[in-house]
């Protein structure tokens, strides 16, 4: 095997000799290659040049090659890796085929178990009877193959029936990959519509955007305007309303006014908004887009309504639907006299309550449905763990549930009780599609108590609550202040603001009587107070009785070497935290960028776990003892979006990974990497629900973009034992005057206002 060229991108063209491996759900491919001329090394030494011979030696290539086979000329782009076990790698990025056109390409290519029936000999017979024009007699003269000895009449029907297909299935390949169409995207599109993939895509290019995960708008635009679709015709304006729509639900929108969203569009698609305003009345006839003119208006002006994806509408609907649902049914808990409840409460608990908490555990007890808000510290624990007590003592049938695994173990701790994430709680159903607990099967509980709501979505909302019996309480705790939630929607805020439910708003510091300055510093940052205490210039002079430390960095550079250094020296070594790993939890304000999210997983990586050898995917290599965050749910592994856990294992040989999630392990394929990324940074967003034992945020004028008041405030408060921030307090001052993040477009309140009338 020829030493590692050069890393920079390069090309190869050559015969594919062996495949070595090859996954048929993505196609990902090792192969041994004989390059038609020996790999070129840009400005690499003599002596680590391949070796110099009248047939270059065999190479290894590896990456996703769908529908080839042994014996094709493939022209490959991609670039030279370097694999601790294996050596010299050329990684496919991109690649193209050819049939081969030479008696042995030919010969090859029969041979390698392509074609059912044709095997070695049988592919020698007819190379040897047709040589060639071997390819031609197969697609147009198959009636020949009879001529060959030991092929009948069966088994030449069979050779071109599986000829044609495999013909098919290779020009659909070269044509998608004409008009830009990744091999990936290639894949799925044969996957999902097989030989009917190119007409669809040549009368019906958009379809595809809304069928197939993973194509979007851009990629069946690209294709349908190199088809020659007009710029305004009806179907990209159409397929381009729906897509603006996804892109506002990405920002947490579930509804957009009419002639904003025609301004969007417009932009989006450099069209004039003339011809998408008829273009939404026929997408609102067709029921493909919801309309909600404001109510109360009889004669509403031309763009004023709500316009909602279908999906948003209804889960919208849902929860409207319960708020009645549930405040109109009777209450089925034993009899309880609530004020004698708060003093039982407070007598086992061995201190008086605040007013407000006495009216919380009220308003819990007394209503069937009521929501608990306040910041850290302010007793939101307290008032749930002597809820529960009274539930349990009542033999009340109580649920405690949380968005995220993390959020459910910290509610267990606190209030005692056994609590599970929505998901675990309402039991996904693979083959139905849905939750298994829903409104016609609802939860077998007396009382649900769901924490950190604000992290709800409109869609997860929905499912929720349509699952708590009639009869049932329902007590949502949540703190406004955090940044909303990753999906659409603006759900407890929504909820709060009808005056339909009883609020009780918690605001006096109790945690640590107010000596927190984890605590108190996230309450000056709600109140628009941008002081800090002492900013400290290095990281051996950070204070370690404290709870909440800045220290300034000159520069990003100065930033990521300063928390590479808390984590690495500091924090085991001064804080005796002996598990950098697992206690420390980097969050950052953005993804990309020297202090983002990728580049800290990279550099910490290297710090924390250099010497495993690992395997390769998008997101970078995967060692055993890496940290992992999960990046989508995934109902089969019992596995959602933000769980967080460690390698244990790595085949390197099976391209398979173990990985351990609150004690349970679970097995990726390589198909399977993509839902998994490196998590010794995550960003601010992942983190809610969450709570470390010691948090660094970086944060650098640089990440102006993401530097909001309910940002910071996030990150501070996920914090359980101690908090670093570490980069320039201008830039601290700049988020906590930042108080105007993006407002949340929904018909939720609406809804629930229509209910009651």
């Amino acid at each position: 095997m020829p030493p590692l060229p050069s890393a920079s991108t390069a090309t190869l063209t050559g015969v594919l000799e062996r495949i070595i491996f090859h996954n048929e759900e993505n196609h990902y491919t090792i192969a041994e290659f004989r390059p038609d001329e020996k790999p070129a090394v840009a400005a690499a030494p003599a002596a680590s040049a391949p070796n110099s011979k009248a047939r270059p030696e065999l190479v290894t290539i590896v990456g996703a090659l769908p529908s080839v086979e042994c014996g094709e000329t493939l022209h490959l782009t991609g670039e030279w890796t370097h694999h601790a076990q294996h050596g010299a790698q050329f990684k496919i990025a991109a690649f193209k085929s050819e049939l081969p056109s030479s008696v042995y390409g030919i010969r090859k290519y029969l041979g390698s178990g392509l074609v059912p029936g044709i095997g070695k000999v049988y592919a020698n017979k007819i190379v040897d009877a047709f040589g060639t024009d071997t390819f031609r007699t197969l697609s147009e003269d198959s009636g020949r193959l009879r001529d060959v000895e030991g092929i009948g009449k069966k088994r030449a029907t069979a050779i071109k029936q599986a000829w044609d297909e495999k013909r098919t299935e290779r020009e659909l390949y070269i044509f998608l990959q004409t008009y830009g169409v990744t091999t990936g995207q290639c894949i799925k599109l044969v996957k999902h519509y097989g030989a009917q993939a190119k007409p669809i895509l040549l009368e019906q290019p958009y379809k595809v955007a809304r069928e197939i995960d993973g194509i979007g708008f851009k990629t069946a635009d690209r294709i349908a305007i190199n088809l020659g679709f007009a710029n305004d015709a009806p179907p990209r304006l159409d397929a381009g309303l729906l897509y603006a729509l996804e892109i506002l639900q990405e920002d947490g929108h579930t509804a957009y006014r009419e002639a904003d969203l025609i301004d969007y569009s417009a932009a989006l698609l450099e069209t004039e908004g003339r011809f998408l305003e008829a273009r939404i009345a026929a997408l609102v006839a067709s029921k493909a887009i919801v309309r909600h003119w404001p109510a109360g208006v009889d004669s509403p002006l031309p763009g004023s309504g709500l316009i909602q994806l279908p999906h948003n509408d209804r889960a919208e609907e849902k929860i409207a639907g319960v708020v009645p649902r549930l405040t109109r049914a009777p209450s089925g808990l034993p009899p309880i006299k609530a004020d004698a409840a708060v003093e039982w409460a407070e007598k086992k608990a061995g201190f008086a309550f605040a007013e407000l908490q006495r009216t919380a555990l009220k308003n819990a007890l007394t209503n069937k449905i009521s929501i608990l808000t306040g910041g850290p510290g302010t007793g939101k624990t307290t008032i749930l763990r002597a809820l529960v007590e009274i539930l349990k003592a009542k033999k009340v049938r109580v649920h405690l549930a949380a968005p995220t695994g993390r959020a459910a173990q910290r509610l267990s701790e606190t209030t005692g009780g056994f609590a599970t994430t929505i998901h675990r709680l309402l039991k996904y159903d693979p083959a139905g599609g849905g939750f298994v607990a829903n409104e016609n099967a609802p939860l077998a509980t007396d009382f649900l108590v769901l924490d950190e709501a604000s992290m709800l979505d409109t869609r997860l909302a929905a499912a929720l609550l349509q699952s708590v019996p009639s009869r049932a309480h329902l007590l949502l705790v949540g703190d406004t202040d955090q940044l909303p939630s990753v999906g659409a929607g603006n759900v407890l805020k929504d909820l709060i603001a009808t005056e339909r439910i009883p609020v009780t708003r918690l605001s006096v510091i109790y945690r640590q009587q107010g000596q927190s300055q984890i605590v108190t510093t996230a309450h000056a940052i709600n109140s628009g107070d941008p002081t800090l205490g002492a900013v400290l210039p290095e990281v051996a002079s950070a204070q370690v009785w404290a709870d909440l430390n800045f220290i300034a960095a000159s520069d990003t550079e100065d930033c990521v070497r300063k928390v590479i250094q808390l984590v690495t020296e500091f924090i085991p070594q001064k804080l005796k935290w002996p598990h950098p790993i697992h206690d420390v939890q980097i969050l950052a304000p953005m993804h990309k960028g020297v202090a983002g999210v990728g580049n800290f997983n990279t550099r910490l990586q290297a710090a924390l776990n250099p010497n495993a050898r690992g395997l390769r995917a998008m997101h970078g290599e995967y060692r055993p003892g890496d940290k992992v965050i999960q990046l989508r749910n995934n109902y089969d592994k019992n596995l959602f979006n933000g769980d967080i856990g460690t390698i244990a294992s790595v085949d390197l040989e099976a391209g398979t990974l173990d990985a351990e999630f609150d004690g349970e392990r679970h097995m990726f394929e390589r198909g399977e990497f993509n839902d998994l990324a490196l998590a010794y940074a995550i960003s601010i967003h992942k983190s809610q629900g969450s709570e470390y034992p010691v948090v660094i945020v970086p944060l650098l004028k640089a990440h102006f973009m993401m530097l909001q008041r309910n940002l910071i405030y996030t990150a501070i408060t996920r914090g359980k034992k101690k908090v670093f921030l570490v980069g320039e307090p201008a830039a601290y001052a700049m988020a906590v005057r930042n108080a105007e993040s993006k407002t949340r477009c929904t018909h939720l309140r609406e809804k629930i206002a229509a209910t009651a009338t």
